[in-house]
């Protein structure tokens, strides 16, 4: 009996760039979201590759052996060779990506690995990656060459045969990967190799993230300098005259939020785009979701009211909040129904956050209010239900089990009938881990932006009150109001009441606070840095 050998898996080299998921390449992205396997670099972890694969995506470490040792390039090309034959049993298209920091083709083995699977007949591509060589010099704020400098030399620090002679003059840029020990054995042979001791040196730890920080000196004062640094953080330095203009191009470090710590009450799935916001201002953020959602305790009533929709019942539908939209969503592709279903009913929906999620359906809301986005406000702006111009007479509000009568009660008086629904029930939810509530407590959350009035009460029902030097920022004036209710300063309020417009008000106090210090000669100092219960007057 004849039998057919399996063919190994294809191997993709790709760069993960140097931190900042945004330098990830486009085609390193979409080989991420087809990989079955990868095989991950020392830095380039899970928390960086679970933004773009599968969840039944296979990880496998290729830093450290089972028994916890470091990897030499060796044992790592025979893991890789291995995987890949494992994958074999995948399928024909199986695809494992050997995700490697920076870029492949530099200082990261590549030629090993890939040598070793051309001997193992292992097909691979290679998709290079933006280099932390170039990258994280731009993000600390330094051109790597100018009109002074002639020559960039890119040295391993741990390479003895490397002759430092090549790299004294003063038109040479020197580029250095490594830890404080291997800098600094660097650094002192190129000062006994003849490098102007006076030459200016950056060393950046954490580059291209929100974490990143830059310490500068010269070579004499190299010892005091790395001092500053962690014994096991992964550096990179630079020698030479580009170094002068961080002072002038530093633009990373510089963001209004950056190195901030954000708290986000809201759900996961609710707190994407605020996150990714906070992201581009330079800071990080923690979700905590404050409500659960979850289905009516009866379900038919919603039902009743979807069938009637789709037959005609309705000449209005009111969405009032995000959770509105999906819970009515559910149900339509429960019932195997898609937008076509809203034609000729009018949409209207409270306010942006709600409208963006309407839009994100394929559906463009008819009313949104123009001033107060609340239930006061869309009732304001809705029109009386008038014989002659309105067919129907009846409007479906699909709303929370604890949605107040405001609405309802408005809409009666201007002439609508009402169909208030159950659409979904909100449950306060379950107190966030204890380390969580003692950084909210504590301080160290440098703001927290509050979405509605119920993120409020609910984050101090199960957390309890943000710390005096915490910035409160409010996404409208009733969510302000509750804040203030339940002794909160508020110190940011949007200006229009949308998740993009209330971080954007975020980072205009950030700045504010940056200019602030620059104008008295201060050093820029995160709110979490100032641990004192001095209430700000400072408003947005």
């Amino acid at each position: 009996m004849t039998t057919t050998a399996k063919t190994p898996a294809t191997v993709a080299f790709v760069g993960s760039g140097p931190g900042d998921p945004g330098l990830l390449t486009v085609r390193a992205a979409s080989l991420l979201r087809r990989a079955d396997v990868v095989v991950l670099d020392r830095v380039a972890r899970e928390d960086f590759v679970a933004k773009f694969v599968r969840e039944d995506t296979e990880i496998v470490d290729a830093g450290h052996g089972e028994a916890g040792q470091a990897l030499t390039t060796a044992s790592r090309a025979k893991l890789v060779v291995k995987t890949a034959k494992a994958a074999a049993k995948l399928g024909k298209d199986a695809l494992v990506v050997r995700l490697m920091d920076g870029d492949p083709a530099t200082f990261n083995g590549l030629a090993e690995e890939a040598t070793a699977l051309h001997k193992a007949a292992v097909p691979f591509e290679i998709v290079p990656g933006v280099s932390a060589a170039s990258a994280v010099p731009t993000y600390a704020g330094i051109p790597l060459t100018h009109n002074g400098s002639r020559a960039v030399h890119l040295l391993s620090p741990g390479d003895s045969k490397v002759d430092y002679a090549k790299s004294v003059a003063a038109d040479t840029t020197v580029v250095l990967f490594g830890t404080v020990d291997t800098l600094r054995t660097s650094f002192t042979r190129l000062l006994q190799a003849g490098r102007d001791a006076e030459t200016a040196v950056a060393v950046t730890v954490d580059g291209t993230t929100i974490h990143q920080k830059t310490h500068t000196f010269t070579l004499d004062t190299v010892d005091a300098g790395l001092k500053l640094l962690a014994d096991d953080a992964q550096l990179v330095a630079v020698v030479g005259s580009p170094v002068d203009y961080r002072e002038t191009l530093s633009w990373w470090e510089n963001k209004p939020l950056f190195g901030w710590n954000v708290l986000v009450p809201r759900t996961k799935d609710q707190a994407g785009s605020m996150t990714e916001r906070l992201g581009d201002f330079g800071a990080s953020s923690d979700v905590v979701p404050t409500i659960s959602v979850e289905p009516p305790r009866t379900p038919q009533q919603m039902e009743r009211a979807i069938k009637g929709l789709v037959t005609g019942r309705y000449e209005w539908i009111g969405f009032t909040s995000q959770n509105a939209v999906r819970a009515v969503r559910e149900k339509f592709d429960e019932f195997g129904l898609d937008a076509r279903a809203f034609a000729g009913l009018k949409i209207a929906a409270v306010g942006g956050m709600t409208a963006e999620a309407l839009r994100e359906w394929g559906l463009q809301p008819d009313l949104v209010p123009s001033g107060e986005q609340s239930a006061k406000g869309l009732l304001e702006e809705w029109p009386e239900f008038d014989e002659l111009l309105d067919p129907i007479n009846r409007v479906f509000l699909p709303r929370a089990d604890i949605a107040t009568d405001t609405l309802v009660a408005g809409l009666q008086e201007i002439g609508w009938e009402v169909d208030d629904v159950t659409a979904y029930r909100t449950v306060r939810a379950a107190p966030p881990a204890p380390e969580v509530r003692e950084a909210i407590k504590t301080g160290k959350f440098d703001a927290v932006c509050f979405t509605s009035s119920s993120t409020v009460r609910n984050l101090v029902g199960i957390a309890g009150k943000p710390h005096a030097t915490t910035i409160v920022a409010c996404i409208g004036p009733a969510t302000a109001k509750t804040a203030e209710e339940h002794g909160l300063r508020v110190d940011v309020m949007s200006p229009e009441p949308s998740a993009e417009a209330l971080v954007d008000a975020l980072a205009d106090f950030g700045r504010s606070l940056a200019l602030s210090a620059a104008e008295a000669g201060e050093a820029v100092r995160r709110p979490s840095e100032r641990r004192t219960t001095s209430r700000r007057k400072a408003k947005a």
